[in-house]
């Protein structure tokens, strides 16, 4: 017999089948580098006289993994009284929290929250047993663009392993595909957080605060054409001139006239009034007064608003934001920025169409380390511990709420970028 001699075609049809990734009747179709499937999920049916009924679930992973149902026998029709349902949801403040002392409790009792009196409220009103279950991979879900599998609690949903989600799920085109959301209970939208800049201090030149740049240019222009002004003005009027005094014992022709208003005093009398300090000169002429008038006028406005805000300037101390939109994130480099590894966010940003957020969707995914977090929490700590060079893209709800809790160091910058809401699942 001739010995066995592998088929020539058998290498093109094992990279081809390796190539193969679709969705079909059994989820997702993908094969591994030995030709077997992988990375899917299998329902498991129970047949009953009244049609079938799923029981559980199996994959490569976790294998047969049954799911809660209502066993009681002369009676197969589920009701609400009588079954125990699986709220699942997420340790997140302030909607899901530990109690302090949860070791003393059992069950729901041992959690606190928004979310926790919510859930409460929603099985009070509609008449239901329920037992909250924190998600196990502490995720909110995401779909996978290679597997096509849900994490976090839209894929605790979507294959059976609880029956309710409570928690700060922000309802999305995508997870309306394979859930159902009740209406928002909570309004928000994603915003920035960053470090609370450090207070600074008064400097030399904090005088100078209190009036914006561009009017102390003007101002100065303001003075040097007043004193122009008054310089010409005095020398074509004849009120300005008259007869110099002679100095005693010096002879003096009695026909020379003189000018008080020089250059130097015409610089020396809008001067003095601006300091409001008076000059041992004034204009004698109709125009030199009424030069002088406009100026005395245009220094007390002055004055009077440069008084008023200097206190304020000088105690207290100013915050500048190093970033104050999305547009300034976008157009520099220093500051990295990222948000939730599986989350909603992420998913606005790789799906939006808006130039901004295409920008800085393309420097999330390269950047170098990684700017996903895997929490909120892990996000709020990178921020604290990054001296201003990360800022966290998350809910405008989460964000406010940290901004007032202590250490009271992050704040929201900038407005939400868009507009959402939270839903029960």
């Amino acid at each position: 017999a001739n010995p066995a001699v592998p088929w020539g075609q058998g290498i093109d049809i094992q990279r081809a089948l390796q190539q193969v990734r679709f969705e079909g009747l059994s989820g997702n179709v993908q094969f591994n580098e030995k030709g077997r499937r992988t990375n899917y999920t299998l329902h498991v049916i129970e047949m009953k006289h009244d049609g079938i009924r799923k029981i559980g679930y199996w994959n490569e992973d976790e294998k047969l993994v049954p799911i809660a149902v209502d066993t009681q026998s002369g009676n197969e029709s589920t009701s609400l009284q009588n079954r125990t349902y699986i709220v699942t949801t997420i340790l997140e403040d302030p909607y899901v929290m530990l109690k302090k002392n949860a070791n003393q409790f059992e069950g729901n009792e041992r959690y606190e929250g928004y979310c926790v009196e919510l859930a409460a409220e929603i099985a009070k009103h509609v008449g239901y047993r329920y037992r909250l279950e924190i998600v196990r991979d502490g995720k909110y879900g995401a779909r996978d663009p290679d597997t096509k599998t849900w994490n976090g609690m839209v894929g605790e949903l979507v294959y059976g392993r609880a029956d309710v989600a409570v928690a700060p799920l922000t309802i999305t085109l995508v997870r309306e595909e394979v859930i159902d959301f009740s209406k928002p209970f909570m309004s928000l939208g994603i915003s920035i957080m960053i470090k609370k800049p450090q207070k600074s201090k008064p400097g030399v030149f904090s005088f100078l605060d209190p009036l914006a740049y561009e009017i102390w240019m003007c101002i100065v222009f303001a003075y040097i054409g007043v004193s122009v002004v008054l310089f010409l003005v005095s020398r074509f009027s004849p009120y300005e001139w008259h007869p110099e005094e002679c100095e005693e014992g010096r002879d003096q022709p009695a026909n020379e006239q003189t000018n008080e208003f020089g250059i130097f005093n015409s610089l020396w009398f809008p001067l003095g009034a601006f300091m409001q300090q008076g000059c041992d000169i004034s204009p004698r002429s109709l125009s030199g007064r009424i030069v002088g008038g406009v100026w005395w006028f245009f220094t007390l406005i002055i004055i009077s608003s440069y008084t008023a805000n200097l206190a304020a300037f000088l105690t207290v101390k100013r915050m500048v934001s190093p970033i104050e939109s999305a547009e300034d994130l976008a157009k520099q480099t220093e500051i990295a920025y990222g948000t939730l590894e599986a989350g909603s966010t992420k998913e606005f940003f790789r799906r939006s169409k808006i130039a901004v957020f295409e920008k800085m969707w393309t420097y999330m995914k390269s950047a170098e380390p990684s700017v996903f977090v895997r929490t909120t929490e892990e996000g709020m700590i990178r921020v604290r511990k990054s001296k201003g060079k990360y800022a966290y893209l998350l809910e405008s709800t989460m964000n406010e709420y940290i901004e007032q809790r202590k250490p009271c160091d992050t704040m929201k910058v900038g407005g939400n970028l868009d507009s959402k809401g939270y839903g029960v699942a």
